[in-house]
C-alpha cells in the first residue's frame, strides 16, 4: 500500500513520465521507497507577505491555477516547520504538470528578506518556469511591469555544448522572490516541453528549482549520497550572456542538474567567480520572506531521517513529526537544512 500511496503522490505532483520512460521511473520511484531515497521532487514552496496578491501575480500574470487553499492552524505543523504556535494560510498552484506553494504566516509573521539580495548570495533559489516562446512571455512581462534582474532575455552561447542556445530572463514577484522563464532549443531540455508547447500555452511549467552552493562536491554528499537524487547534467557557464543572466559581474557558474524518479529537478549554482555571496541568514526560519523549501516525498521518512541524523544533517523539526489532519496531503515528516541552510521538507503520503 505504502508504495502505491507514493506512487499516486508522485503523479500528483505533476511528474508524469513519458510513456517510454515510465517503466524506468516506476522501477526507480519502488526502489527509492524500499531504501528510504527520495521518490518524487515537489511541489517548492516559498513565504509570502500578501496572499491575495501573490496569487494575483501567479495567476494573472505566469498563469498558474489554484488547486487548494487551507487555513493551518495546528501545533504539529508549527512544529514541523520549526514555528511553534503559528497559523499560515497554504495554497498550491499547478502550472502544466507541476505544482508551487506558496505560504502566507498570520501569526507569527516573520522577518523582510536581507537588503540588496544578489544573484550569487548563498540563500538564493528560484524555480525555472518553461515559456513556448521566450519573446511573447518577456512581452506579458513587461506589460505588467515586472521588476527585472536580467535586462533582457538572453541566449547562451553556442560554444557551450550543453547550454547553448537556452534563452532566460530573470526578474521577481511581488516579494523579490527570484524568477526564471526559460526556452530550451529543439535539441535540449525533457522532450514534454515540446509536446506541451504544442498545446498553445504560453507557460508551459516548472523544469527545476535552481539553488546556489558554496562547493558542489559538498552538496552532492547530501542530495545524491543521502537523499538519493541522480546526477541528470552539467555544464560550465560563463561570459557577457550569463554575467547579465544573472546580473553579476564576471559569473562562472559551475552548474550540475539532479532528478529523482518524478518531478523538477534540483540544479546547483556554484559561483567559481565571483566568490563573494554572501552565507544564508543563520537565524533564517519559515515565515522569514527569504525562506523556500523544496518539497521531496519518501516511502520511509524514519529511515531517512536516521540516515541523515547520523551524518549530522541539521534538522529545522523535531525530528519526524505527525501532522493531524493531513489537509496537505501528508500524514507525517521532517525538514533539514542542506550544507547551505537551503531547507528541504520530507514527507510521506497519507
Amino acid at each position: 500500500m505504502k508504495l502505491a500511496r507514493l506512487a499516486v503522490l508522485a503523479l500528483a505532483l505533476g511528474a508524469a513520465a513519458l510513456p517510454a520512460q515510465q517503466p524506468r521511473a516506476n522501477q526507480g520511484t519502488a526502489l527509492a521507497a524500499r531504501t528510504a531515497a527520495v521518490a518524487a521532487v515537489g511541489p517548492v514552496a516559498l513565504t509570502v507577505s500578501d496572499m491575495d496578491r501573490s496569487l494575483a501575480f501567479y495567476t494573472g500574470v505566469l498563469d498558474f491555477r489554484k488547486i487548494a487553499d487551507t487555513v493551518v492552524d495546528e501545533d504539529s505543523y508549527g512544529r514541523l516547520e520549526g514555528v511553534p504556535g503559528s497559523r499560515m494560510r497554504i495554497v498550491r498552484l499547478r502550472l502544466g504538470e507541476e505544482t508551487l506553494q506558496l505560504m502566507a504566516w498570520r501569526r507569527p509573521t516573520g522577518r523582510s528578506a536581507p537588503a540588496g539580495a544578489r544573484s550569487n548570495d548563498r540563500w538564493f533559489q528560484h524555480v525555472a518556469i518553461i515559456v513556448r516562446d521566450m519573446d511573447s512571455a518577456y512581452a506579458v512581462l513587461q506589460a505588467h511591469g515586472v521588476e527585472r534582474v536580467s535586462p533582457a532575455p538572453q541566449r547562451l552561447p553556442d560554444w557551450n555544448r550543453n547550454a547553448g542556445g537556452i534563452r532566460a530572463f530573470y526578474f521577481h514577484d511581488p516579494d523579490r522572490h527570484p524568477l526564471e522563464i526559460l526556452q530550451f532549443p529543439p535539441d535540449k531540455g525533457d522532450p514534454k516541453w515540446r509536446r506541451a508547447s504544442a498545446g498553445g500555452r504560453l507557460f508551459l511549467g516548472i523544469d527545476h528549482t535552481a539553488i546556489v552552493v558554496s562547493n558542489t562536491e559538498t552538496s552532492l554528499r547530501f542530495y545524491r549520497d543521502l537523499l538519493g537524487l541522480r546526477i541528470a547534467g552539467k555544464s560550465l557557464n560563463y561570459g557577457p550572456e550569463q554575467e547579465r543572466l544573472n546580473n553579476v559581474p564576471g559569473a562562472r557558474l559551475r552548474i550540475t542538474s539532479l532528478r529523482a524518479a518524478a518531478g523538477p529537478g534540483i540544479e546547483f549554482l556554484e559561483y567559481v567567480t565571483p566568490r563573494d555571496g554572501r552565507p544564508a541568514p543563520a537565524d533564517e526560519r519559515a515565515n522569514d520572506l527569504v525562506h523556500w523549501q523544496t518539497v521531496v516525498a519518501t516511502g520511509d521518512p524514519e529511515r531517512l531521517a536516521s540516515r541523515l541524523t547520523t551524518a549530522g544533517v541539521r534538522f529545522v523539526s523535531p525530528g519526524v513529526v505527525r501532522v493531524a489532519d493531513g489537509a496537505l496531503g501528508f500524514d507525517r515528516g521532517f525538514l533539514v537544512r542542506d550544507p547551505d541552510g537551503h531547507v528541504v521538507q520530507v514527507i510521506t503520503p497519507n
